[in-house]
């Protein structure tokens, strides 16, 4: 599957054919909100939601066939394994290559938006740029994921009756914690690259 390209880095400064000032800071406006879109839109949030949910999936498909053992054991599970194991291991592994995936994509993403950034000052797209209530949301809604994640470890660690139990729940349970807080971290991680940004832009006015 295709993903969005990201706007072109702004060209060297003997390369830059911009007519006026107001030309550039139009095309500056432009890149930043397709990047700031592509760093913090609320699509990326629910595509960490879907890749944080396969991962605890792709863990309960893997973890299922241990059920199977001991004397008490579900023996329909053991004959299970060689179906369910890869399609655990499948979905798990997946969903941890997309999330690193995802993480370099947003370091480009920053590391672009700095250089267009840096071109000149718009106080109106910079406004924008901000997005104190698009951090929050990511901020507010990262946090159903890590109640989730933290009830279902813990809850499935009081009411397991065997250790196969507690270890396919509490794995879940994990996953969706660790969904959570890379989820919080974003919000975290822009609201610390605008103030960073602003208070160098005040360091050079």
């Amino acid at each position: 599957m295709s993903r969005p390209c990201l706007p072109p880095p702004p060209p060297p400064v003997h390369l830059r054919t911009w007519p006026g000032r107001d030309a550039l800071v139009a095309d500056r406006a432009r890149a930043l909100a397709v990047l700031a879109q592509r760093g913090l839109g609320f699509g990326r949030l629910v595509l960490l939601w879907l890749l944080g949910g396969t991962a605890a999936l792709g863990w309960v498909l893997l973890t299922l066939p241990l059920q199977g053992l001991g004397p008490q054991g579900d023996r329909m599970m053991l004959m299970m394994a060689p179906v369910l194991a890869p399609l655990g291991l499948g979905a798990l592994v997946t969903a941890v290559l997309l999330v690193v995936r995802g993480a370099r994509r947003d370091r480009e993403v920053y590391q672009r938006m700095g250089e267009w950034r840096a071109l000149d000052r718009d106080p109106v797209a910079d406004a924008r740029l901000r997005a104190p209530g698009r951090s929050l949301a990511w901020l507010l809604l990262s946090l159903v994921p890590c109640v989730l994640g933290l009830w279902a470890s813990f809850g499935s660690a009081a009411a397991a009756r065997t250790v196969q139990d507690a270890v396919l729940g509490m794995g879940a349970g994990v996953f969706l914690w660790v969904t959570g807080l890379l989820g919080a971290a974003k919000a975290f991680r822009h609201r610390r690259w605008v103030l960073g940004n602003a208070s160098g832009r005040s360091g050079h006015s």
